[in-house]
């Protein structure tokens, strides 16, 4: 007679535990390499997702793996988050999104962030309607407007170097449109490439002596060695201009961009939806359209250039 009451209670604890265990979210998030820009665009992710009640440790269980700027190793991890099934994947970055869509050809959600060109790297067919089981938020920078800002800051300026990994879509892309774009803006192009973080320092020295000015597009290998591009301008007075504005805190002059936090944000609020029960591939992509302009005081003197106040009065933020 005693052992009825007890069964039921340790039955009754299984189930409870079983549903807890049904509640949690797992979540598999695959990047690329940690950067400044890449890592604000997780952390804002996170940040909405904990707004929205999915919060970490309590009902969200977080398996975050960084591919440390190895494609193989990303599509390592996608084959992963493959065999594991999380409920969600989080892609940040073009590569790590490529493998991922590659790994999970099934019915497990998708989203990426900090991709610049998803129809380029075949992540989606339709901006609007992806389909499918991927959808996310474009990185993409707006070209046209940074160009007019280094005009605007060197009049004067004539050749502009764009250091860039040919390996990754998103940088090819926003190199073909600047390649369009730069006669326009009295730019000649002088390109170098850089495959893995080991190179950048040398093709950045390459560029010493033969541009008045040097853009860093969205690309993760150059950011991620942005401080050998910044000892190589320092040392010849050679301005740099970013894609992110990120980078502008660490040394880079000037970027007129968008928050990847604030992007990350954007992000999370497409992820919670999913997990709310819609489908990925009836979410439109996003794209981010608040820009800011960001400056750096201190990357101002280190090549010997007085930002003119006007440039000052349109910053949201100046470094120093």
């Amino acid at each position: 007679m005693m052992r009825r009451p007890i069964l039921s209670a340790v039955l009754c604890s299984m189930l409870m535990a079983g549903v807890a265990q049904a509640e949690t979210v797992n979540l598999g998030i695959t990047q690329i390499v940690e950067h400044p820009a890449l890592d604000a665009s997780r952390q804002g992710a996170l940040d909405e997702l904990a707004e929205r009640g999915y919060v970490e440790g309590e009902n969200l269980e977080i398996d975050f793996q960084n591919a440390q700027g190895n494609p193989t190793i990303a599509a390592q991890i996608a084959r992963k988050f493959a065999g594991d099934r999380p409920d969600l994947v989080l892609a940040i970055s073009t590569p790590s999104a490529q493998a991922a869509a590659a790994a999970l050809q099934d019915d497990t959600p998708i989203v990426f962030t900090a991709v610049t060109d998803p129809l380029l790297a075949k992540l989606v067919n339709d901006m609007d309607a992806p389909g499918g089981h991927i959808t996310g938020v474009v990185d993409a920078p707006p070209l046209q407007a940074q160009l007019q800002l280094i005009r605007d800051m060197f009049p004067e300026a004539e050749r502009l170097g764009i250091l860039y990994n040919p390996g990754e879509a998103n940088s090819v892309s926003q190199v073909e449109k600047l390649q369009a774009m730069a006669p326009e803006f009295g730019f000649e192009l002088v390109e170098v490439t850089a495959s893995r973080t080991s190179e950048v320092m040398g093709a950045a020295r390459s560029l010493a002596g033969r541009v008045d000015a040097i853009y860093v597009p969205v690309d993760n290998t150059v950011v991620s060695a942005l401080e050998s591009v910044l000892k190589v301008s320092y040392d010849a007075d050679i301005p740099v201009f970013t894609g992110d504005n990120s980078s502008v805190e660490r040394g880079a002059l000037a970027s007129l961009g968008f928050s990847y936090y604030d992007m990350g944000r954007q992000t999370g609020a497409m992820m919670a939806r999913i997990l709310s029960g819609e489908k990925a591939g009836d979410l439109p992509v996003g794209t981010v359209e608040k820009l800011e302009l960001i400056l750096n005081r201190g990357a101002a003197e280190q090549i010997g250039y007085d930002i003119p106040a006007e440039f000052e009065e349109q910053a949201v933020e100046i470094f120093d």
